[in-house]
């Protein structure tokens, strides 16, 4: 996040307002300082956990392999942007919830954050997303990542 130019950050914004079918709504949200609704499943899914164990697990896991992770401070919530087509990884990892295809993430944008929600880690423009095998490896006892992550 905090190696982010503007331009990387507009770069930011423009994918994930490609993530919506309805993005003029999405702008004139915020450009109203709101909130927008993005309906999960067709470019990605949402695994929701806890704020401080989310920051761990991101460090754990490296800012290179990091997918868009938004936060809300004042619910203590982390939601971890993951490949739409991902299977049943993260079953078994009971600090994670993800979510299923159609439910809403209200996001603010990429530039800036709104009311008490920040992205931790911006989207970039890549469309790189965090894979939830490595998600999983932070989160479990230990958070150990497994081998093949380094290569």
């Amino acid at each position: 996040m905090a190696g982010q130019t503007l331009t990387q950050r507009q770069a930011g914004q423009n994918w994930l307002l490609s993530c919506t079918d309805r993005p003029t709504a999405v702008q004139r949200a915020w450009n109203g300082e709101e909130l927008a609704p993005f309906p999960t499943g067709q470019h990605w899914r949402v695994a929701e956990a806890p704020l401080l164990r989310s920051m761990t697990a991101m460090r754990r896991i490296g800012s290179e392999r990091l997918g868009p992770v938004l936060a809300d401070v004042e619910e203590d919530r982390a939601w971890w942007l993951l490949p739409a087509e991902m299977g049943d990884e993260l079953d078994d990892v009971r600090q994670v919830t993800v979510h299923p295809p159609g439910w809403v993430l209200k996001c603010p944008p990429v530039l800036y954050h709104l009311n008490s929600r920040v992205w931790l880690e911006r989207p970039d423009g890549s469309g790189q997303l965090t894979d939830p095998v490595l998600l999983g490896a932070a989160f479990g006892p230990g958070g150990r990542l497994p081998a093949e992550a380094f290569g």
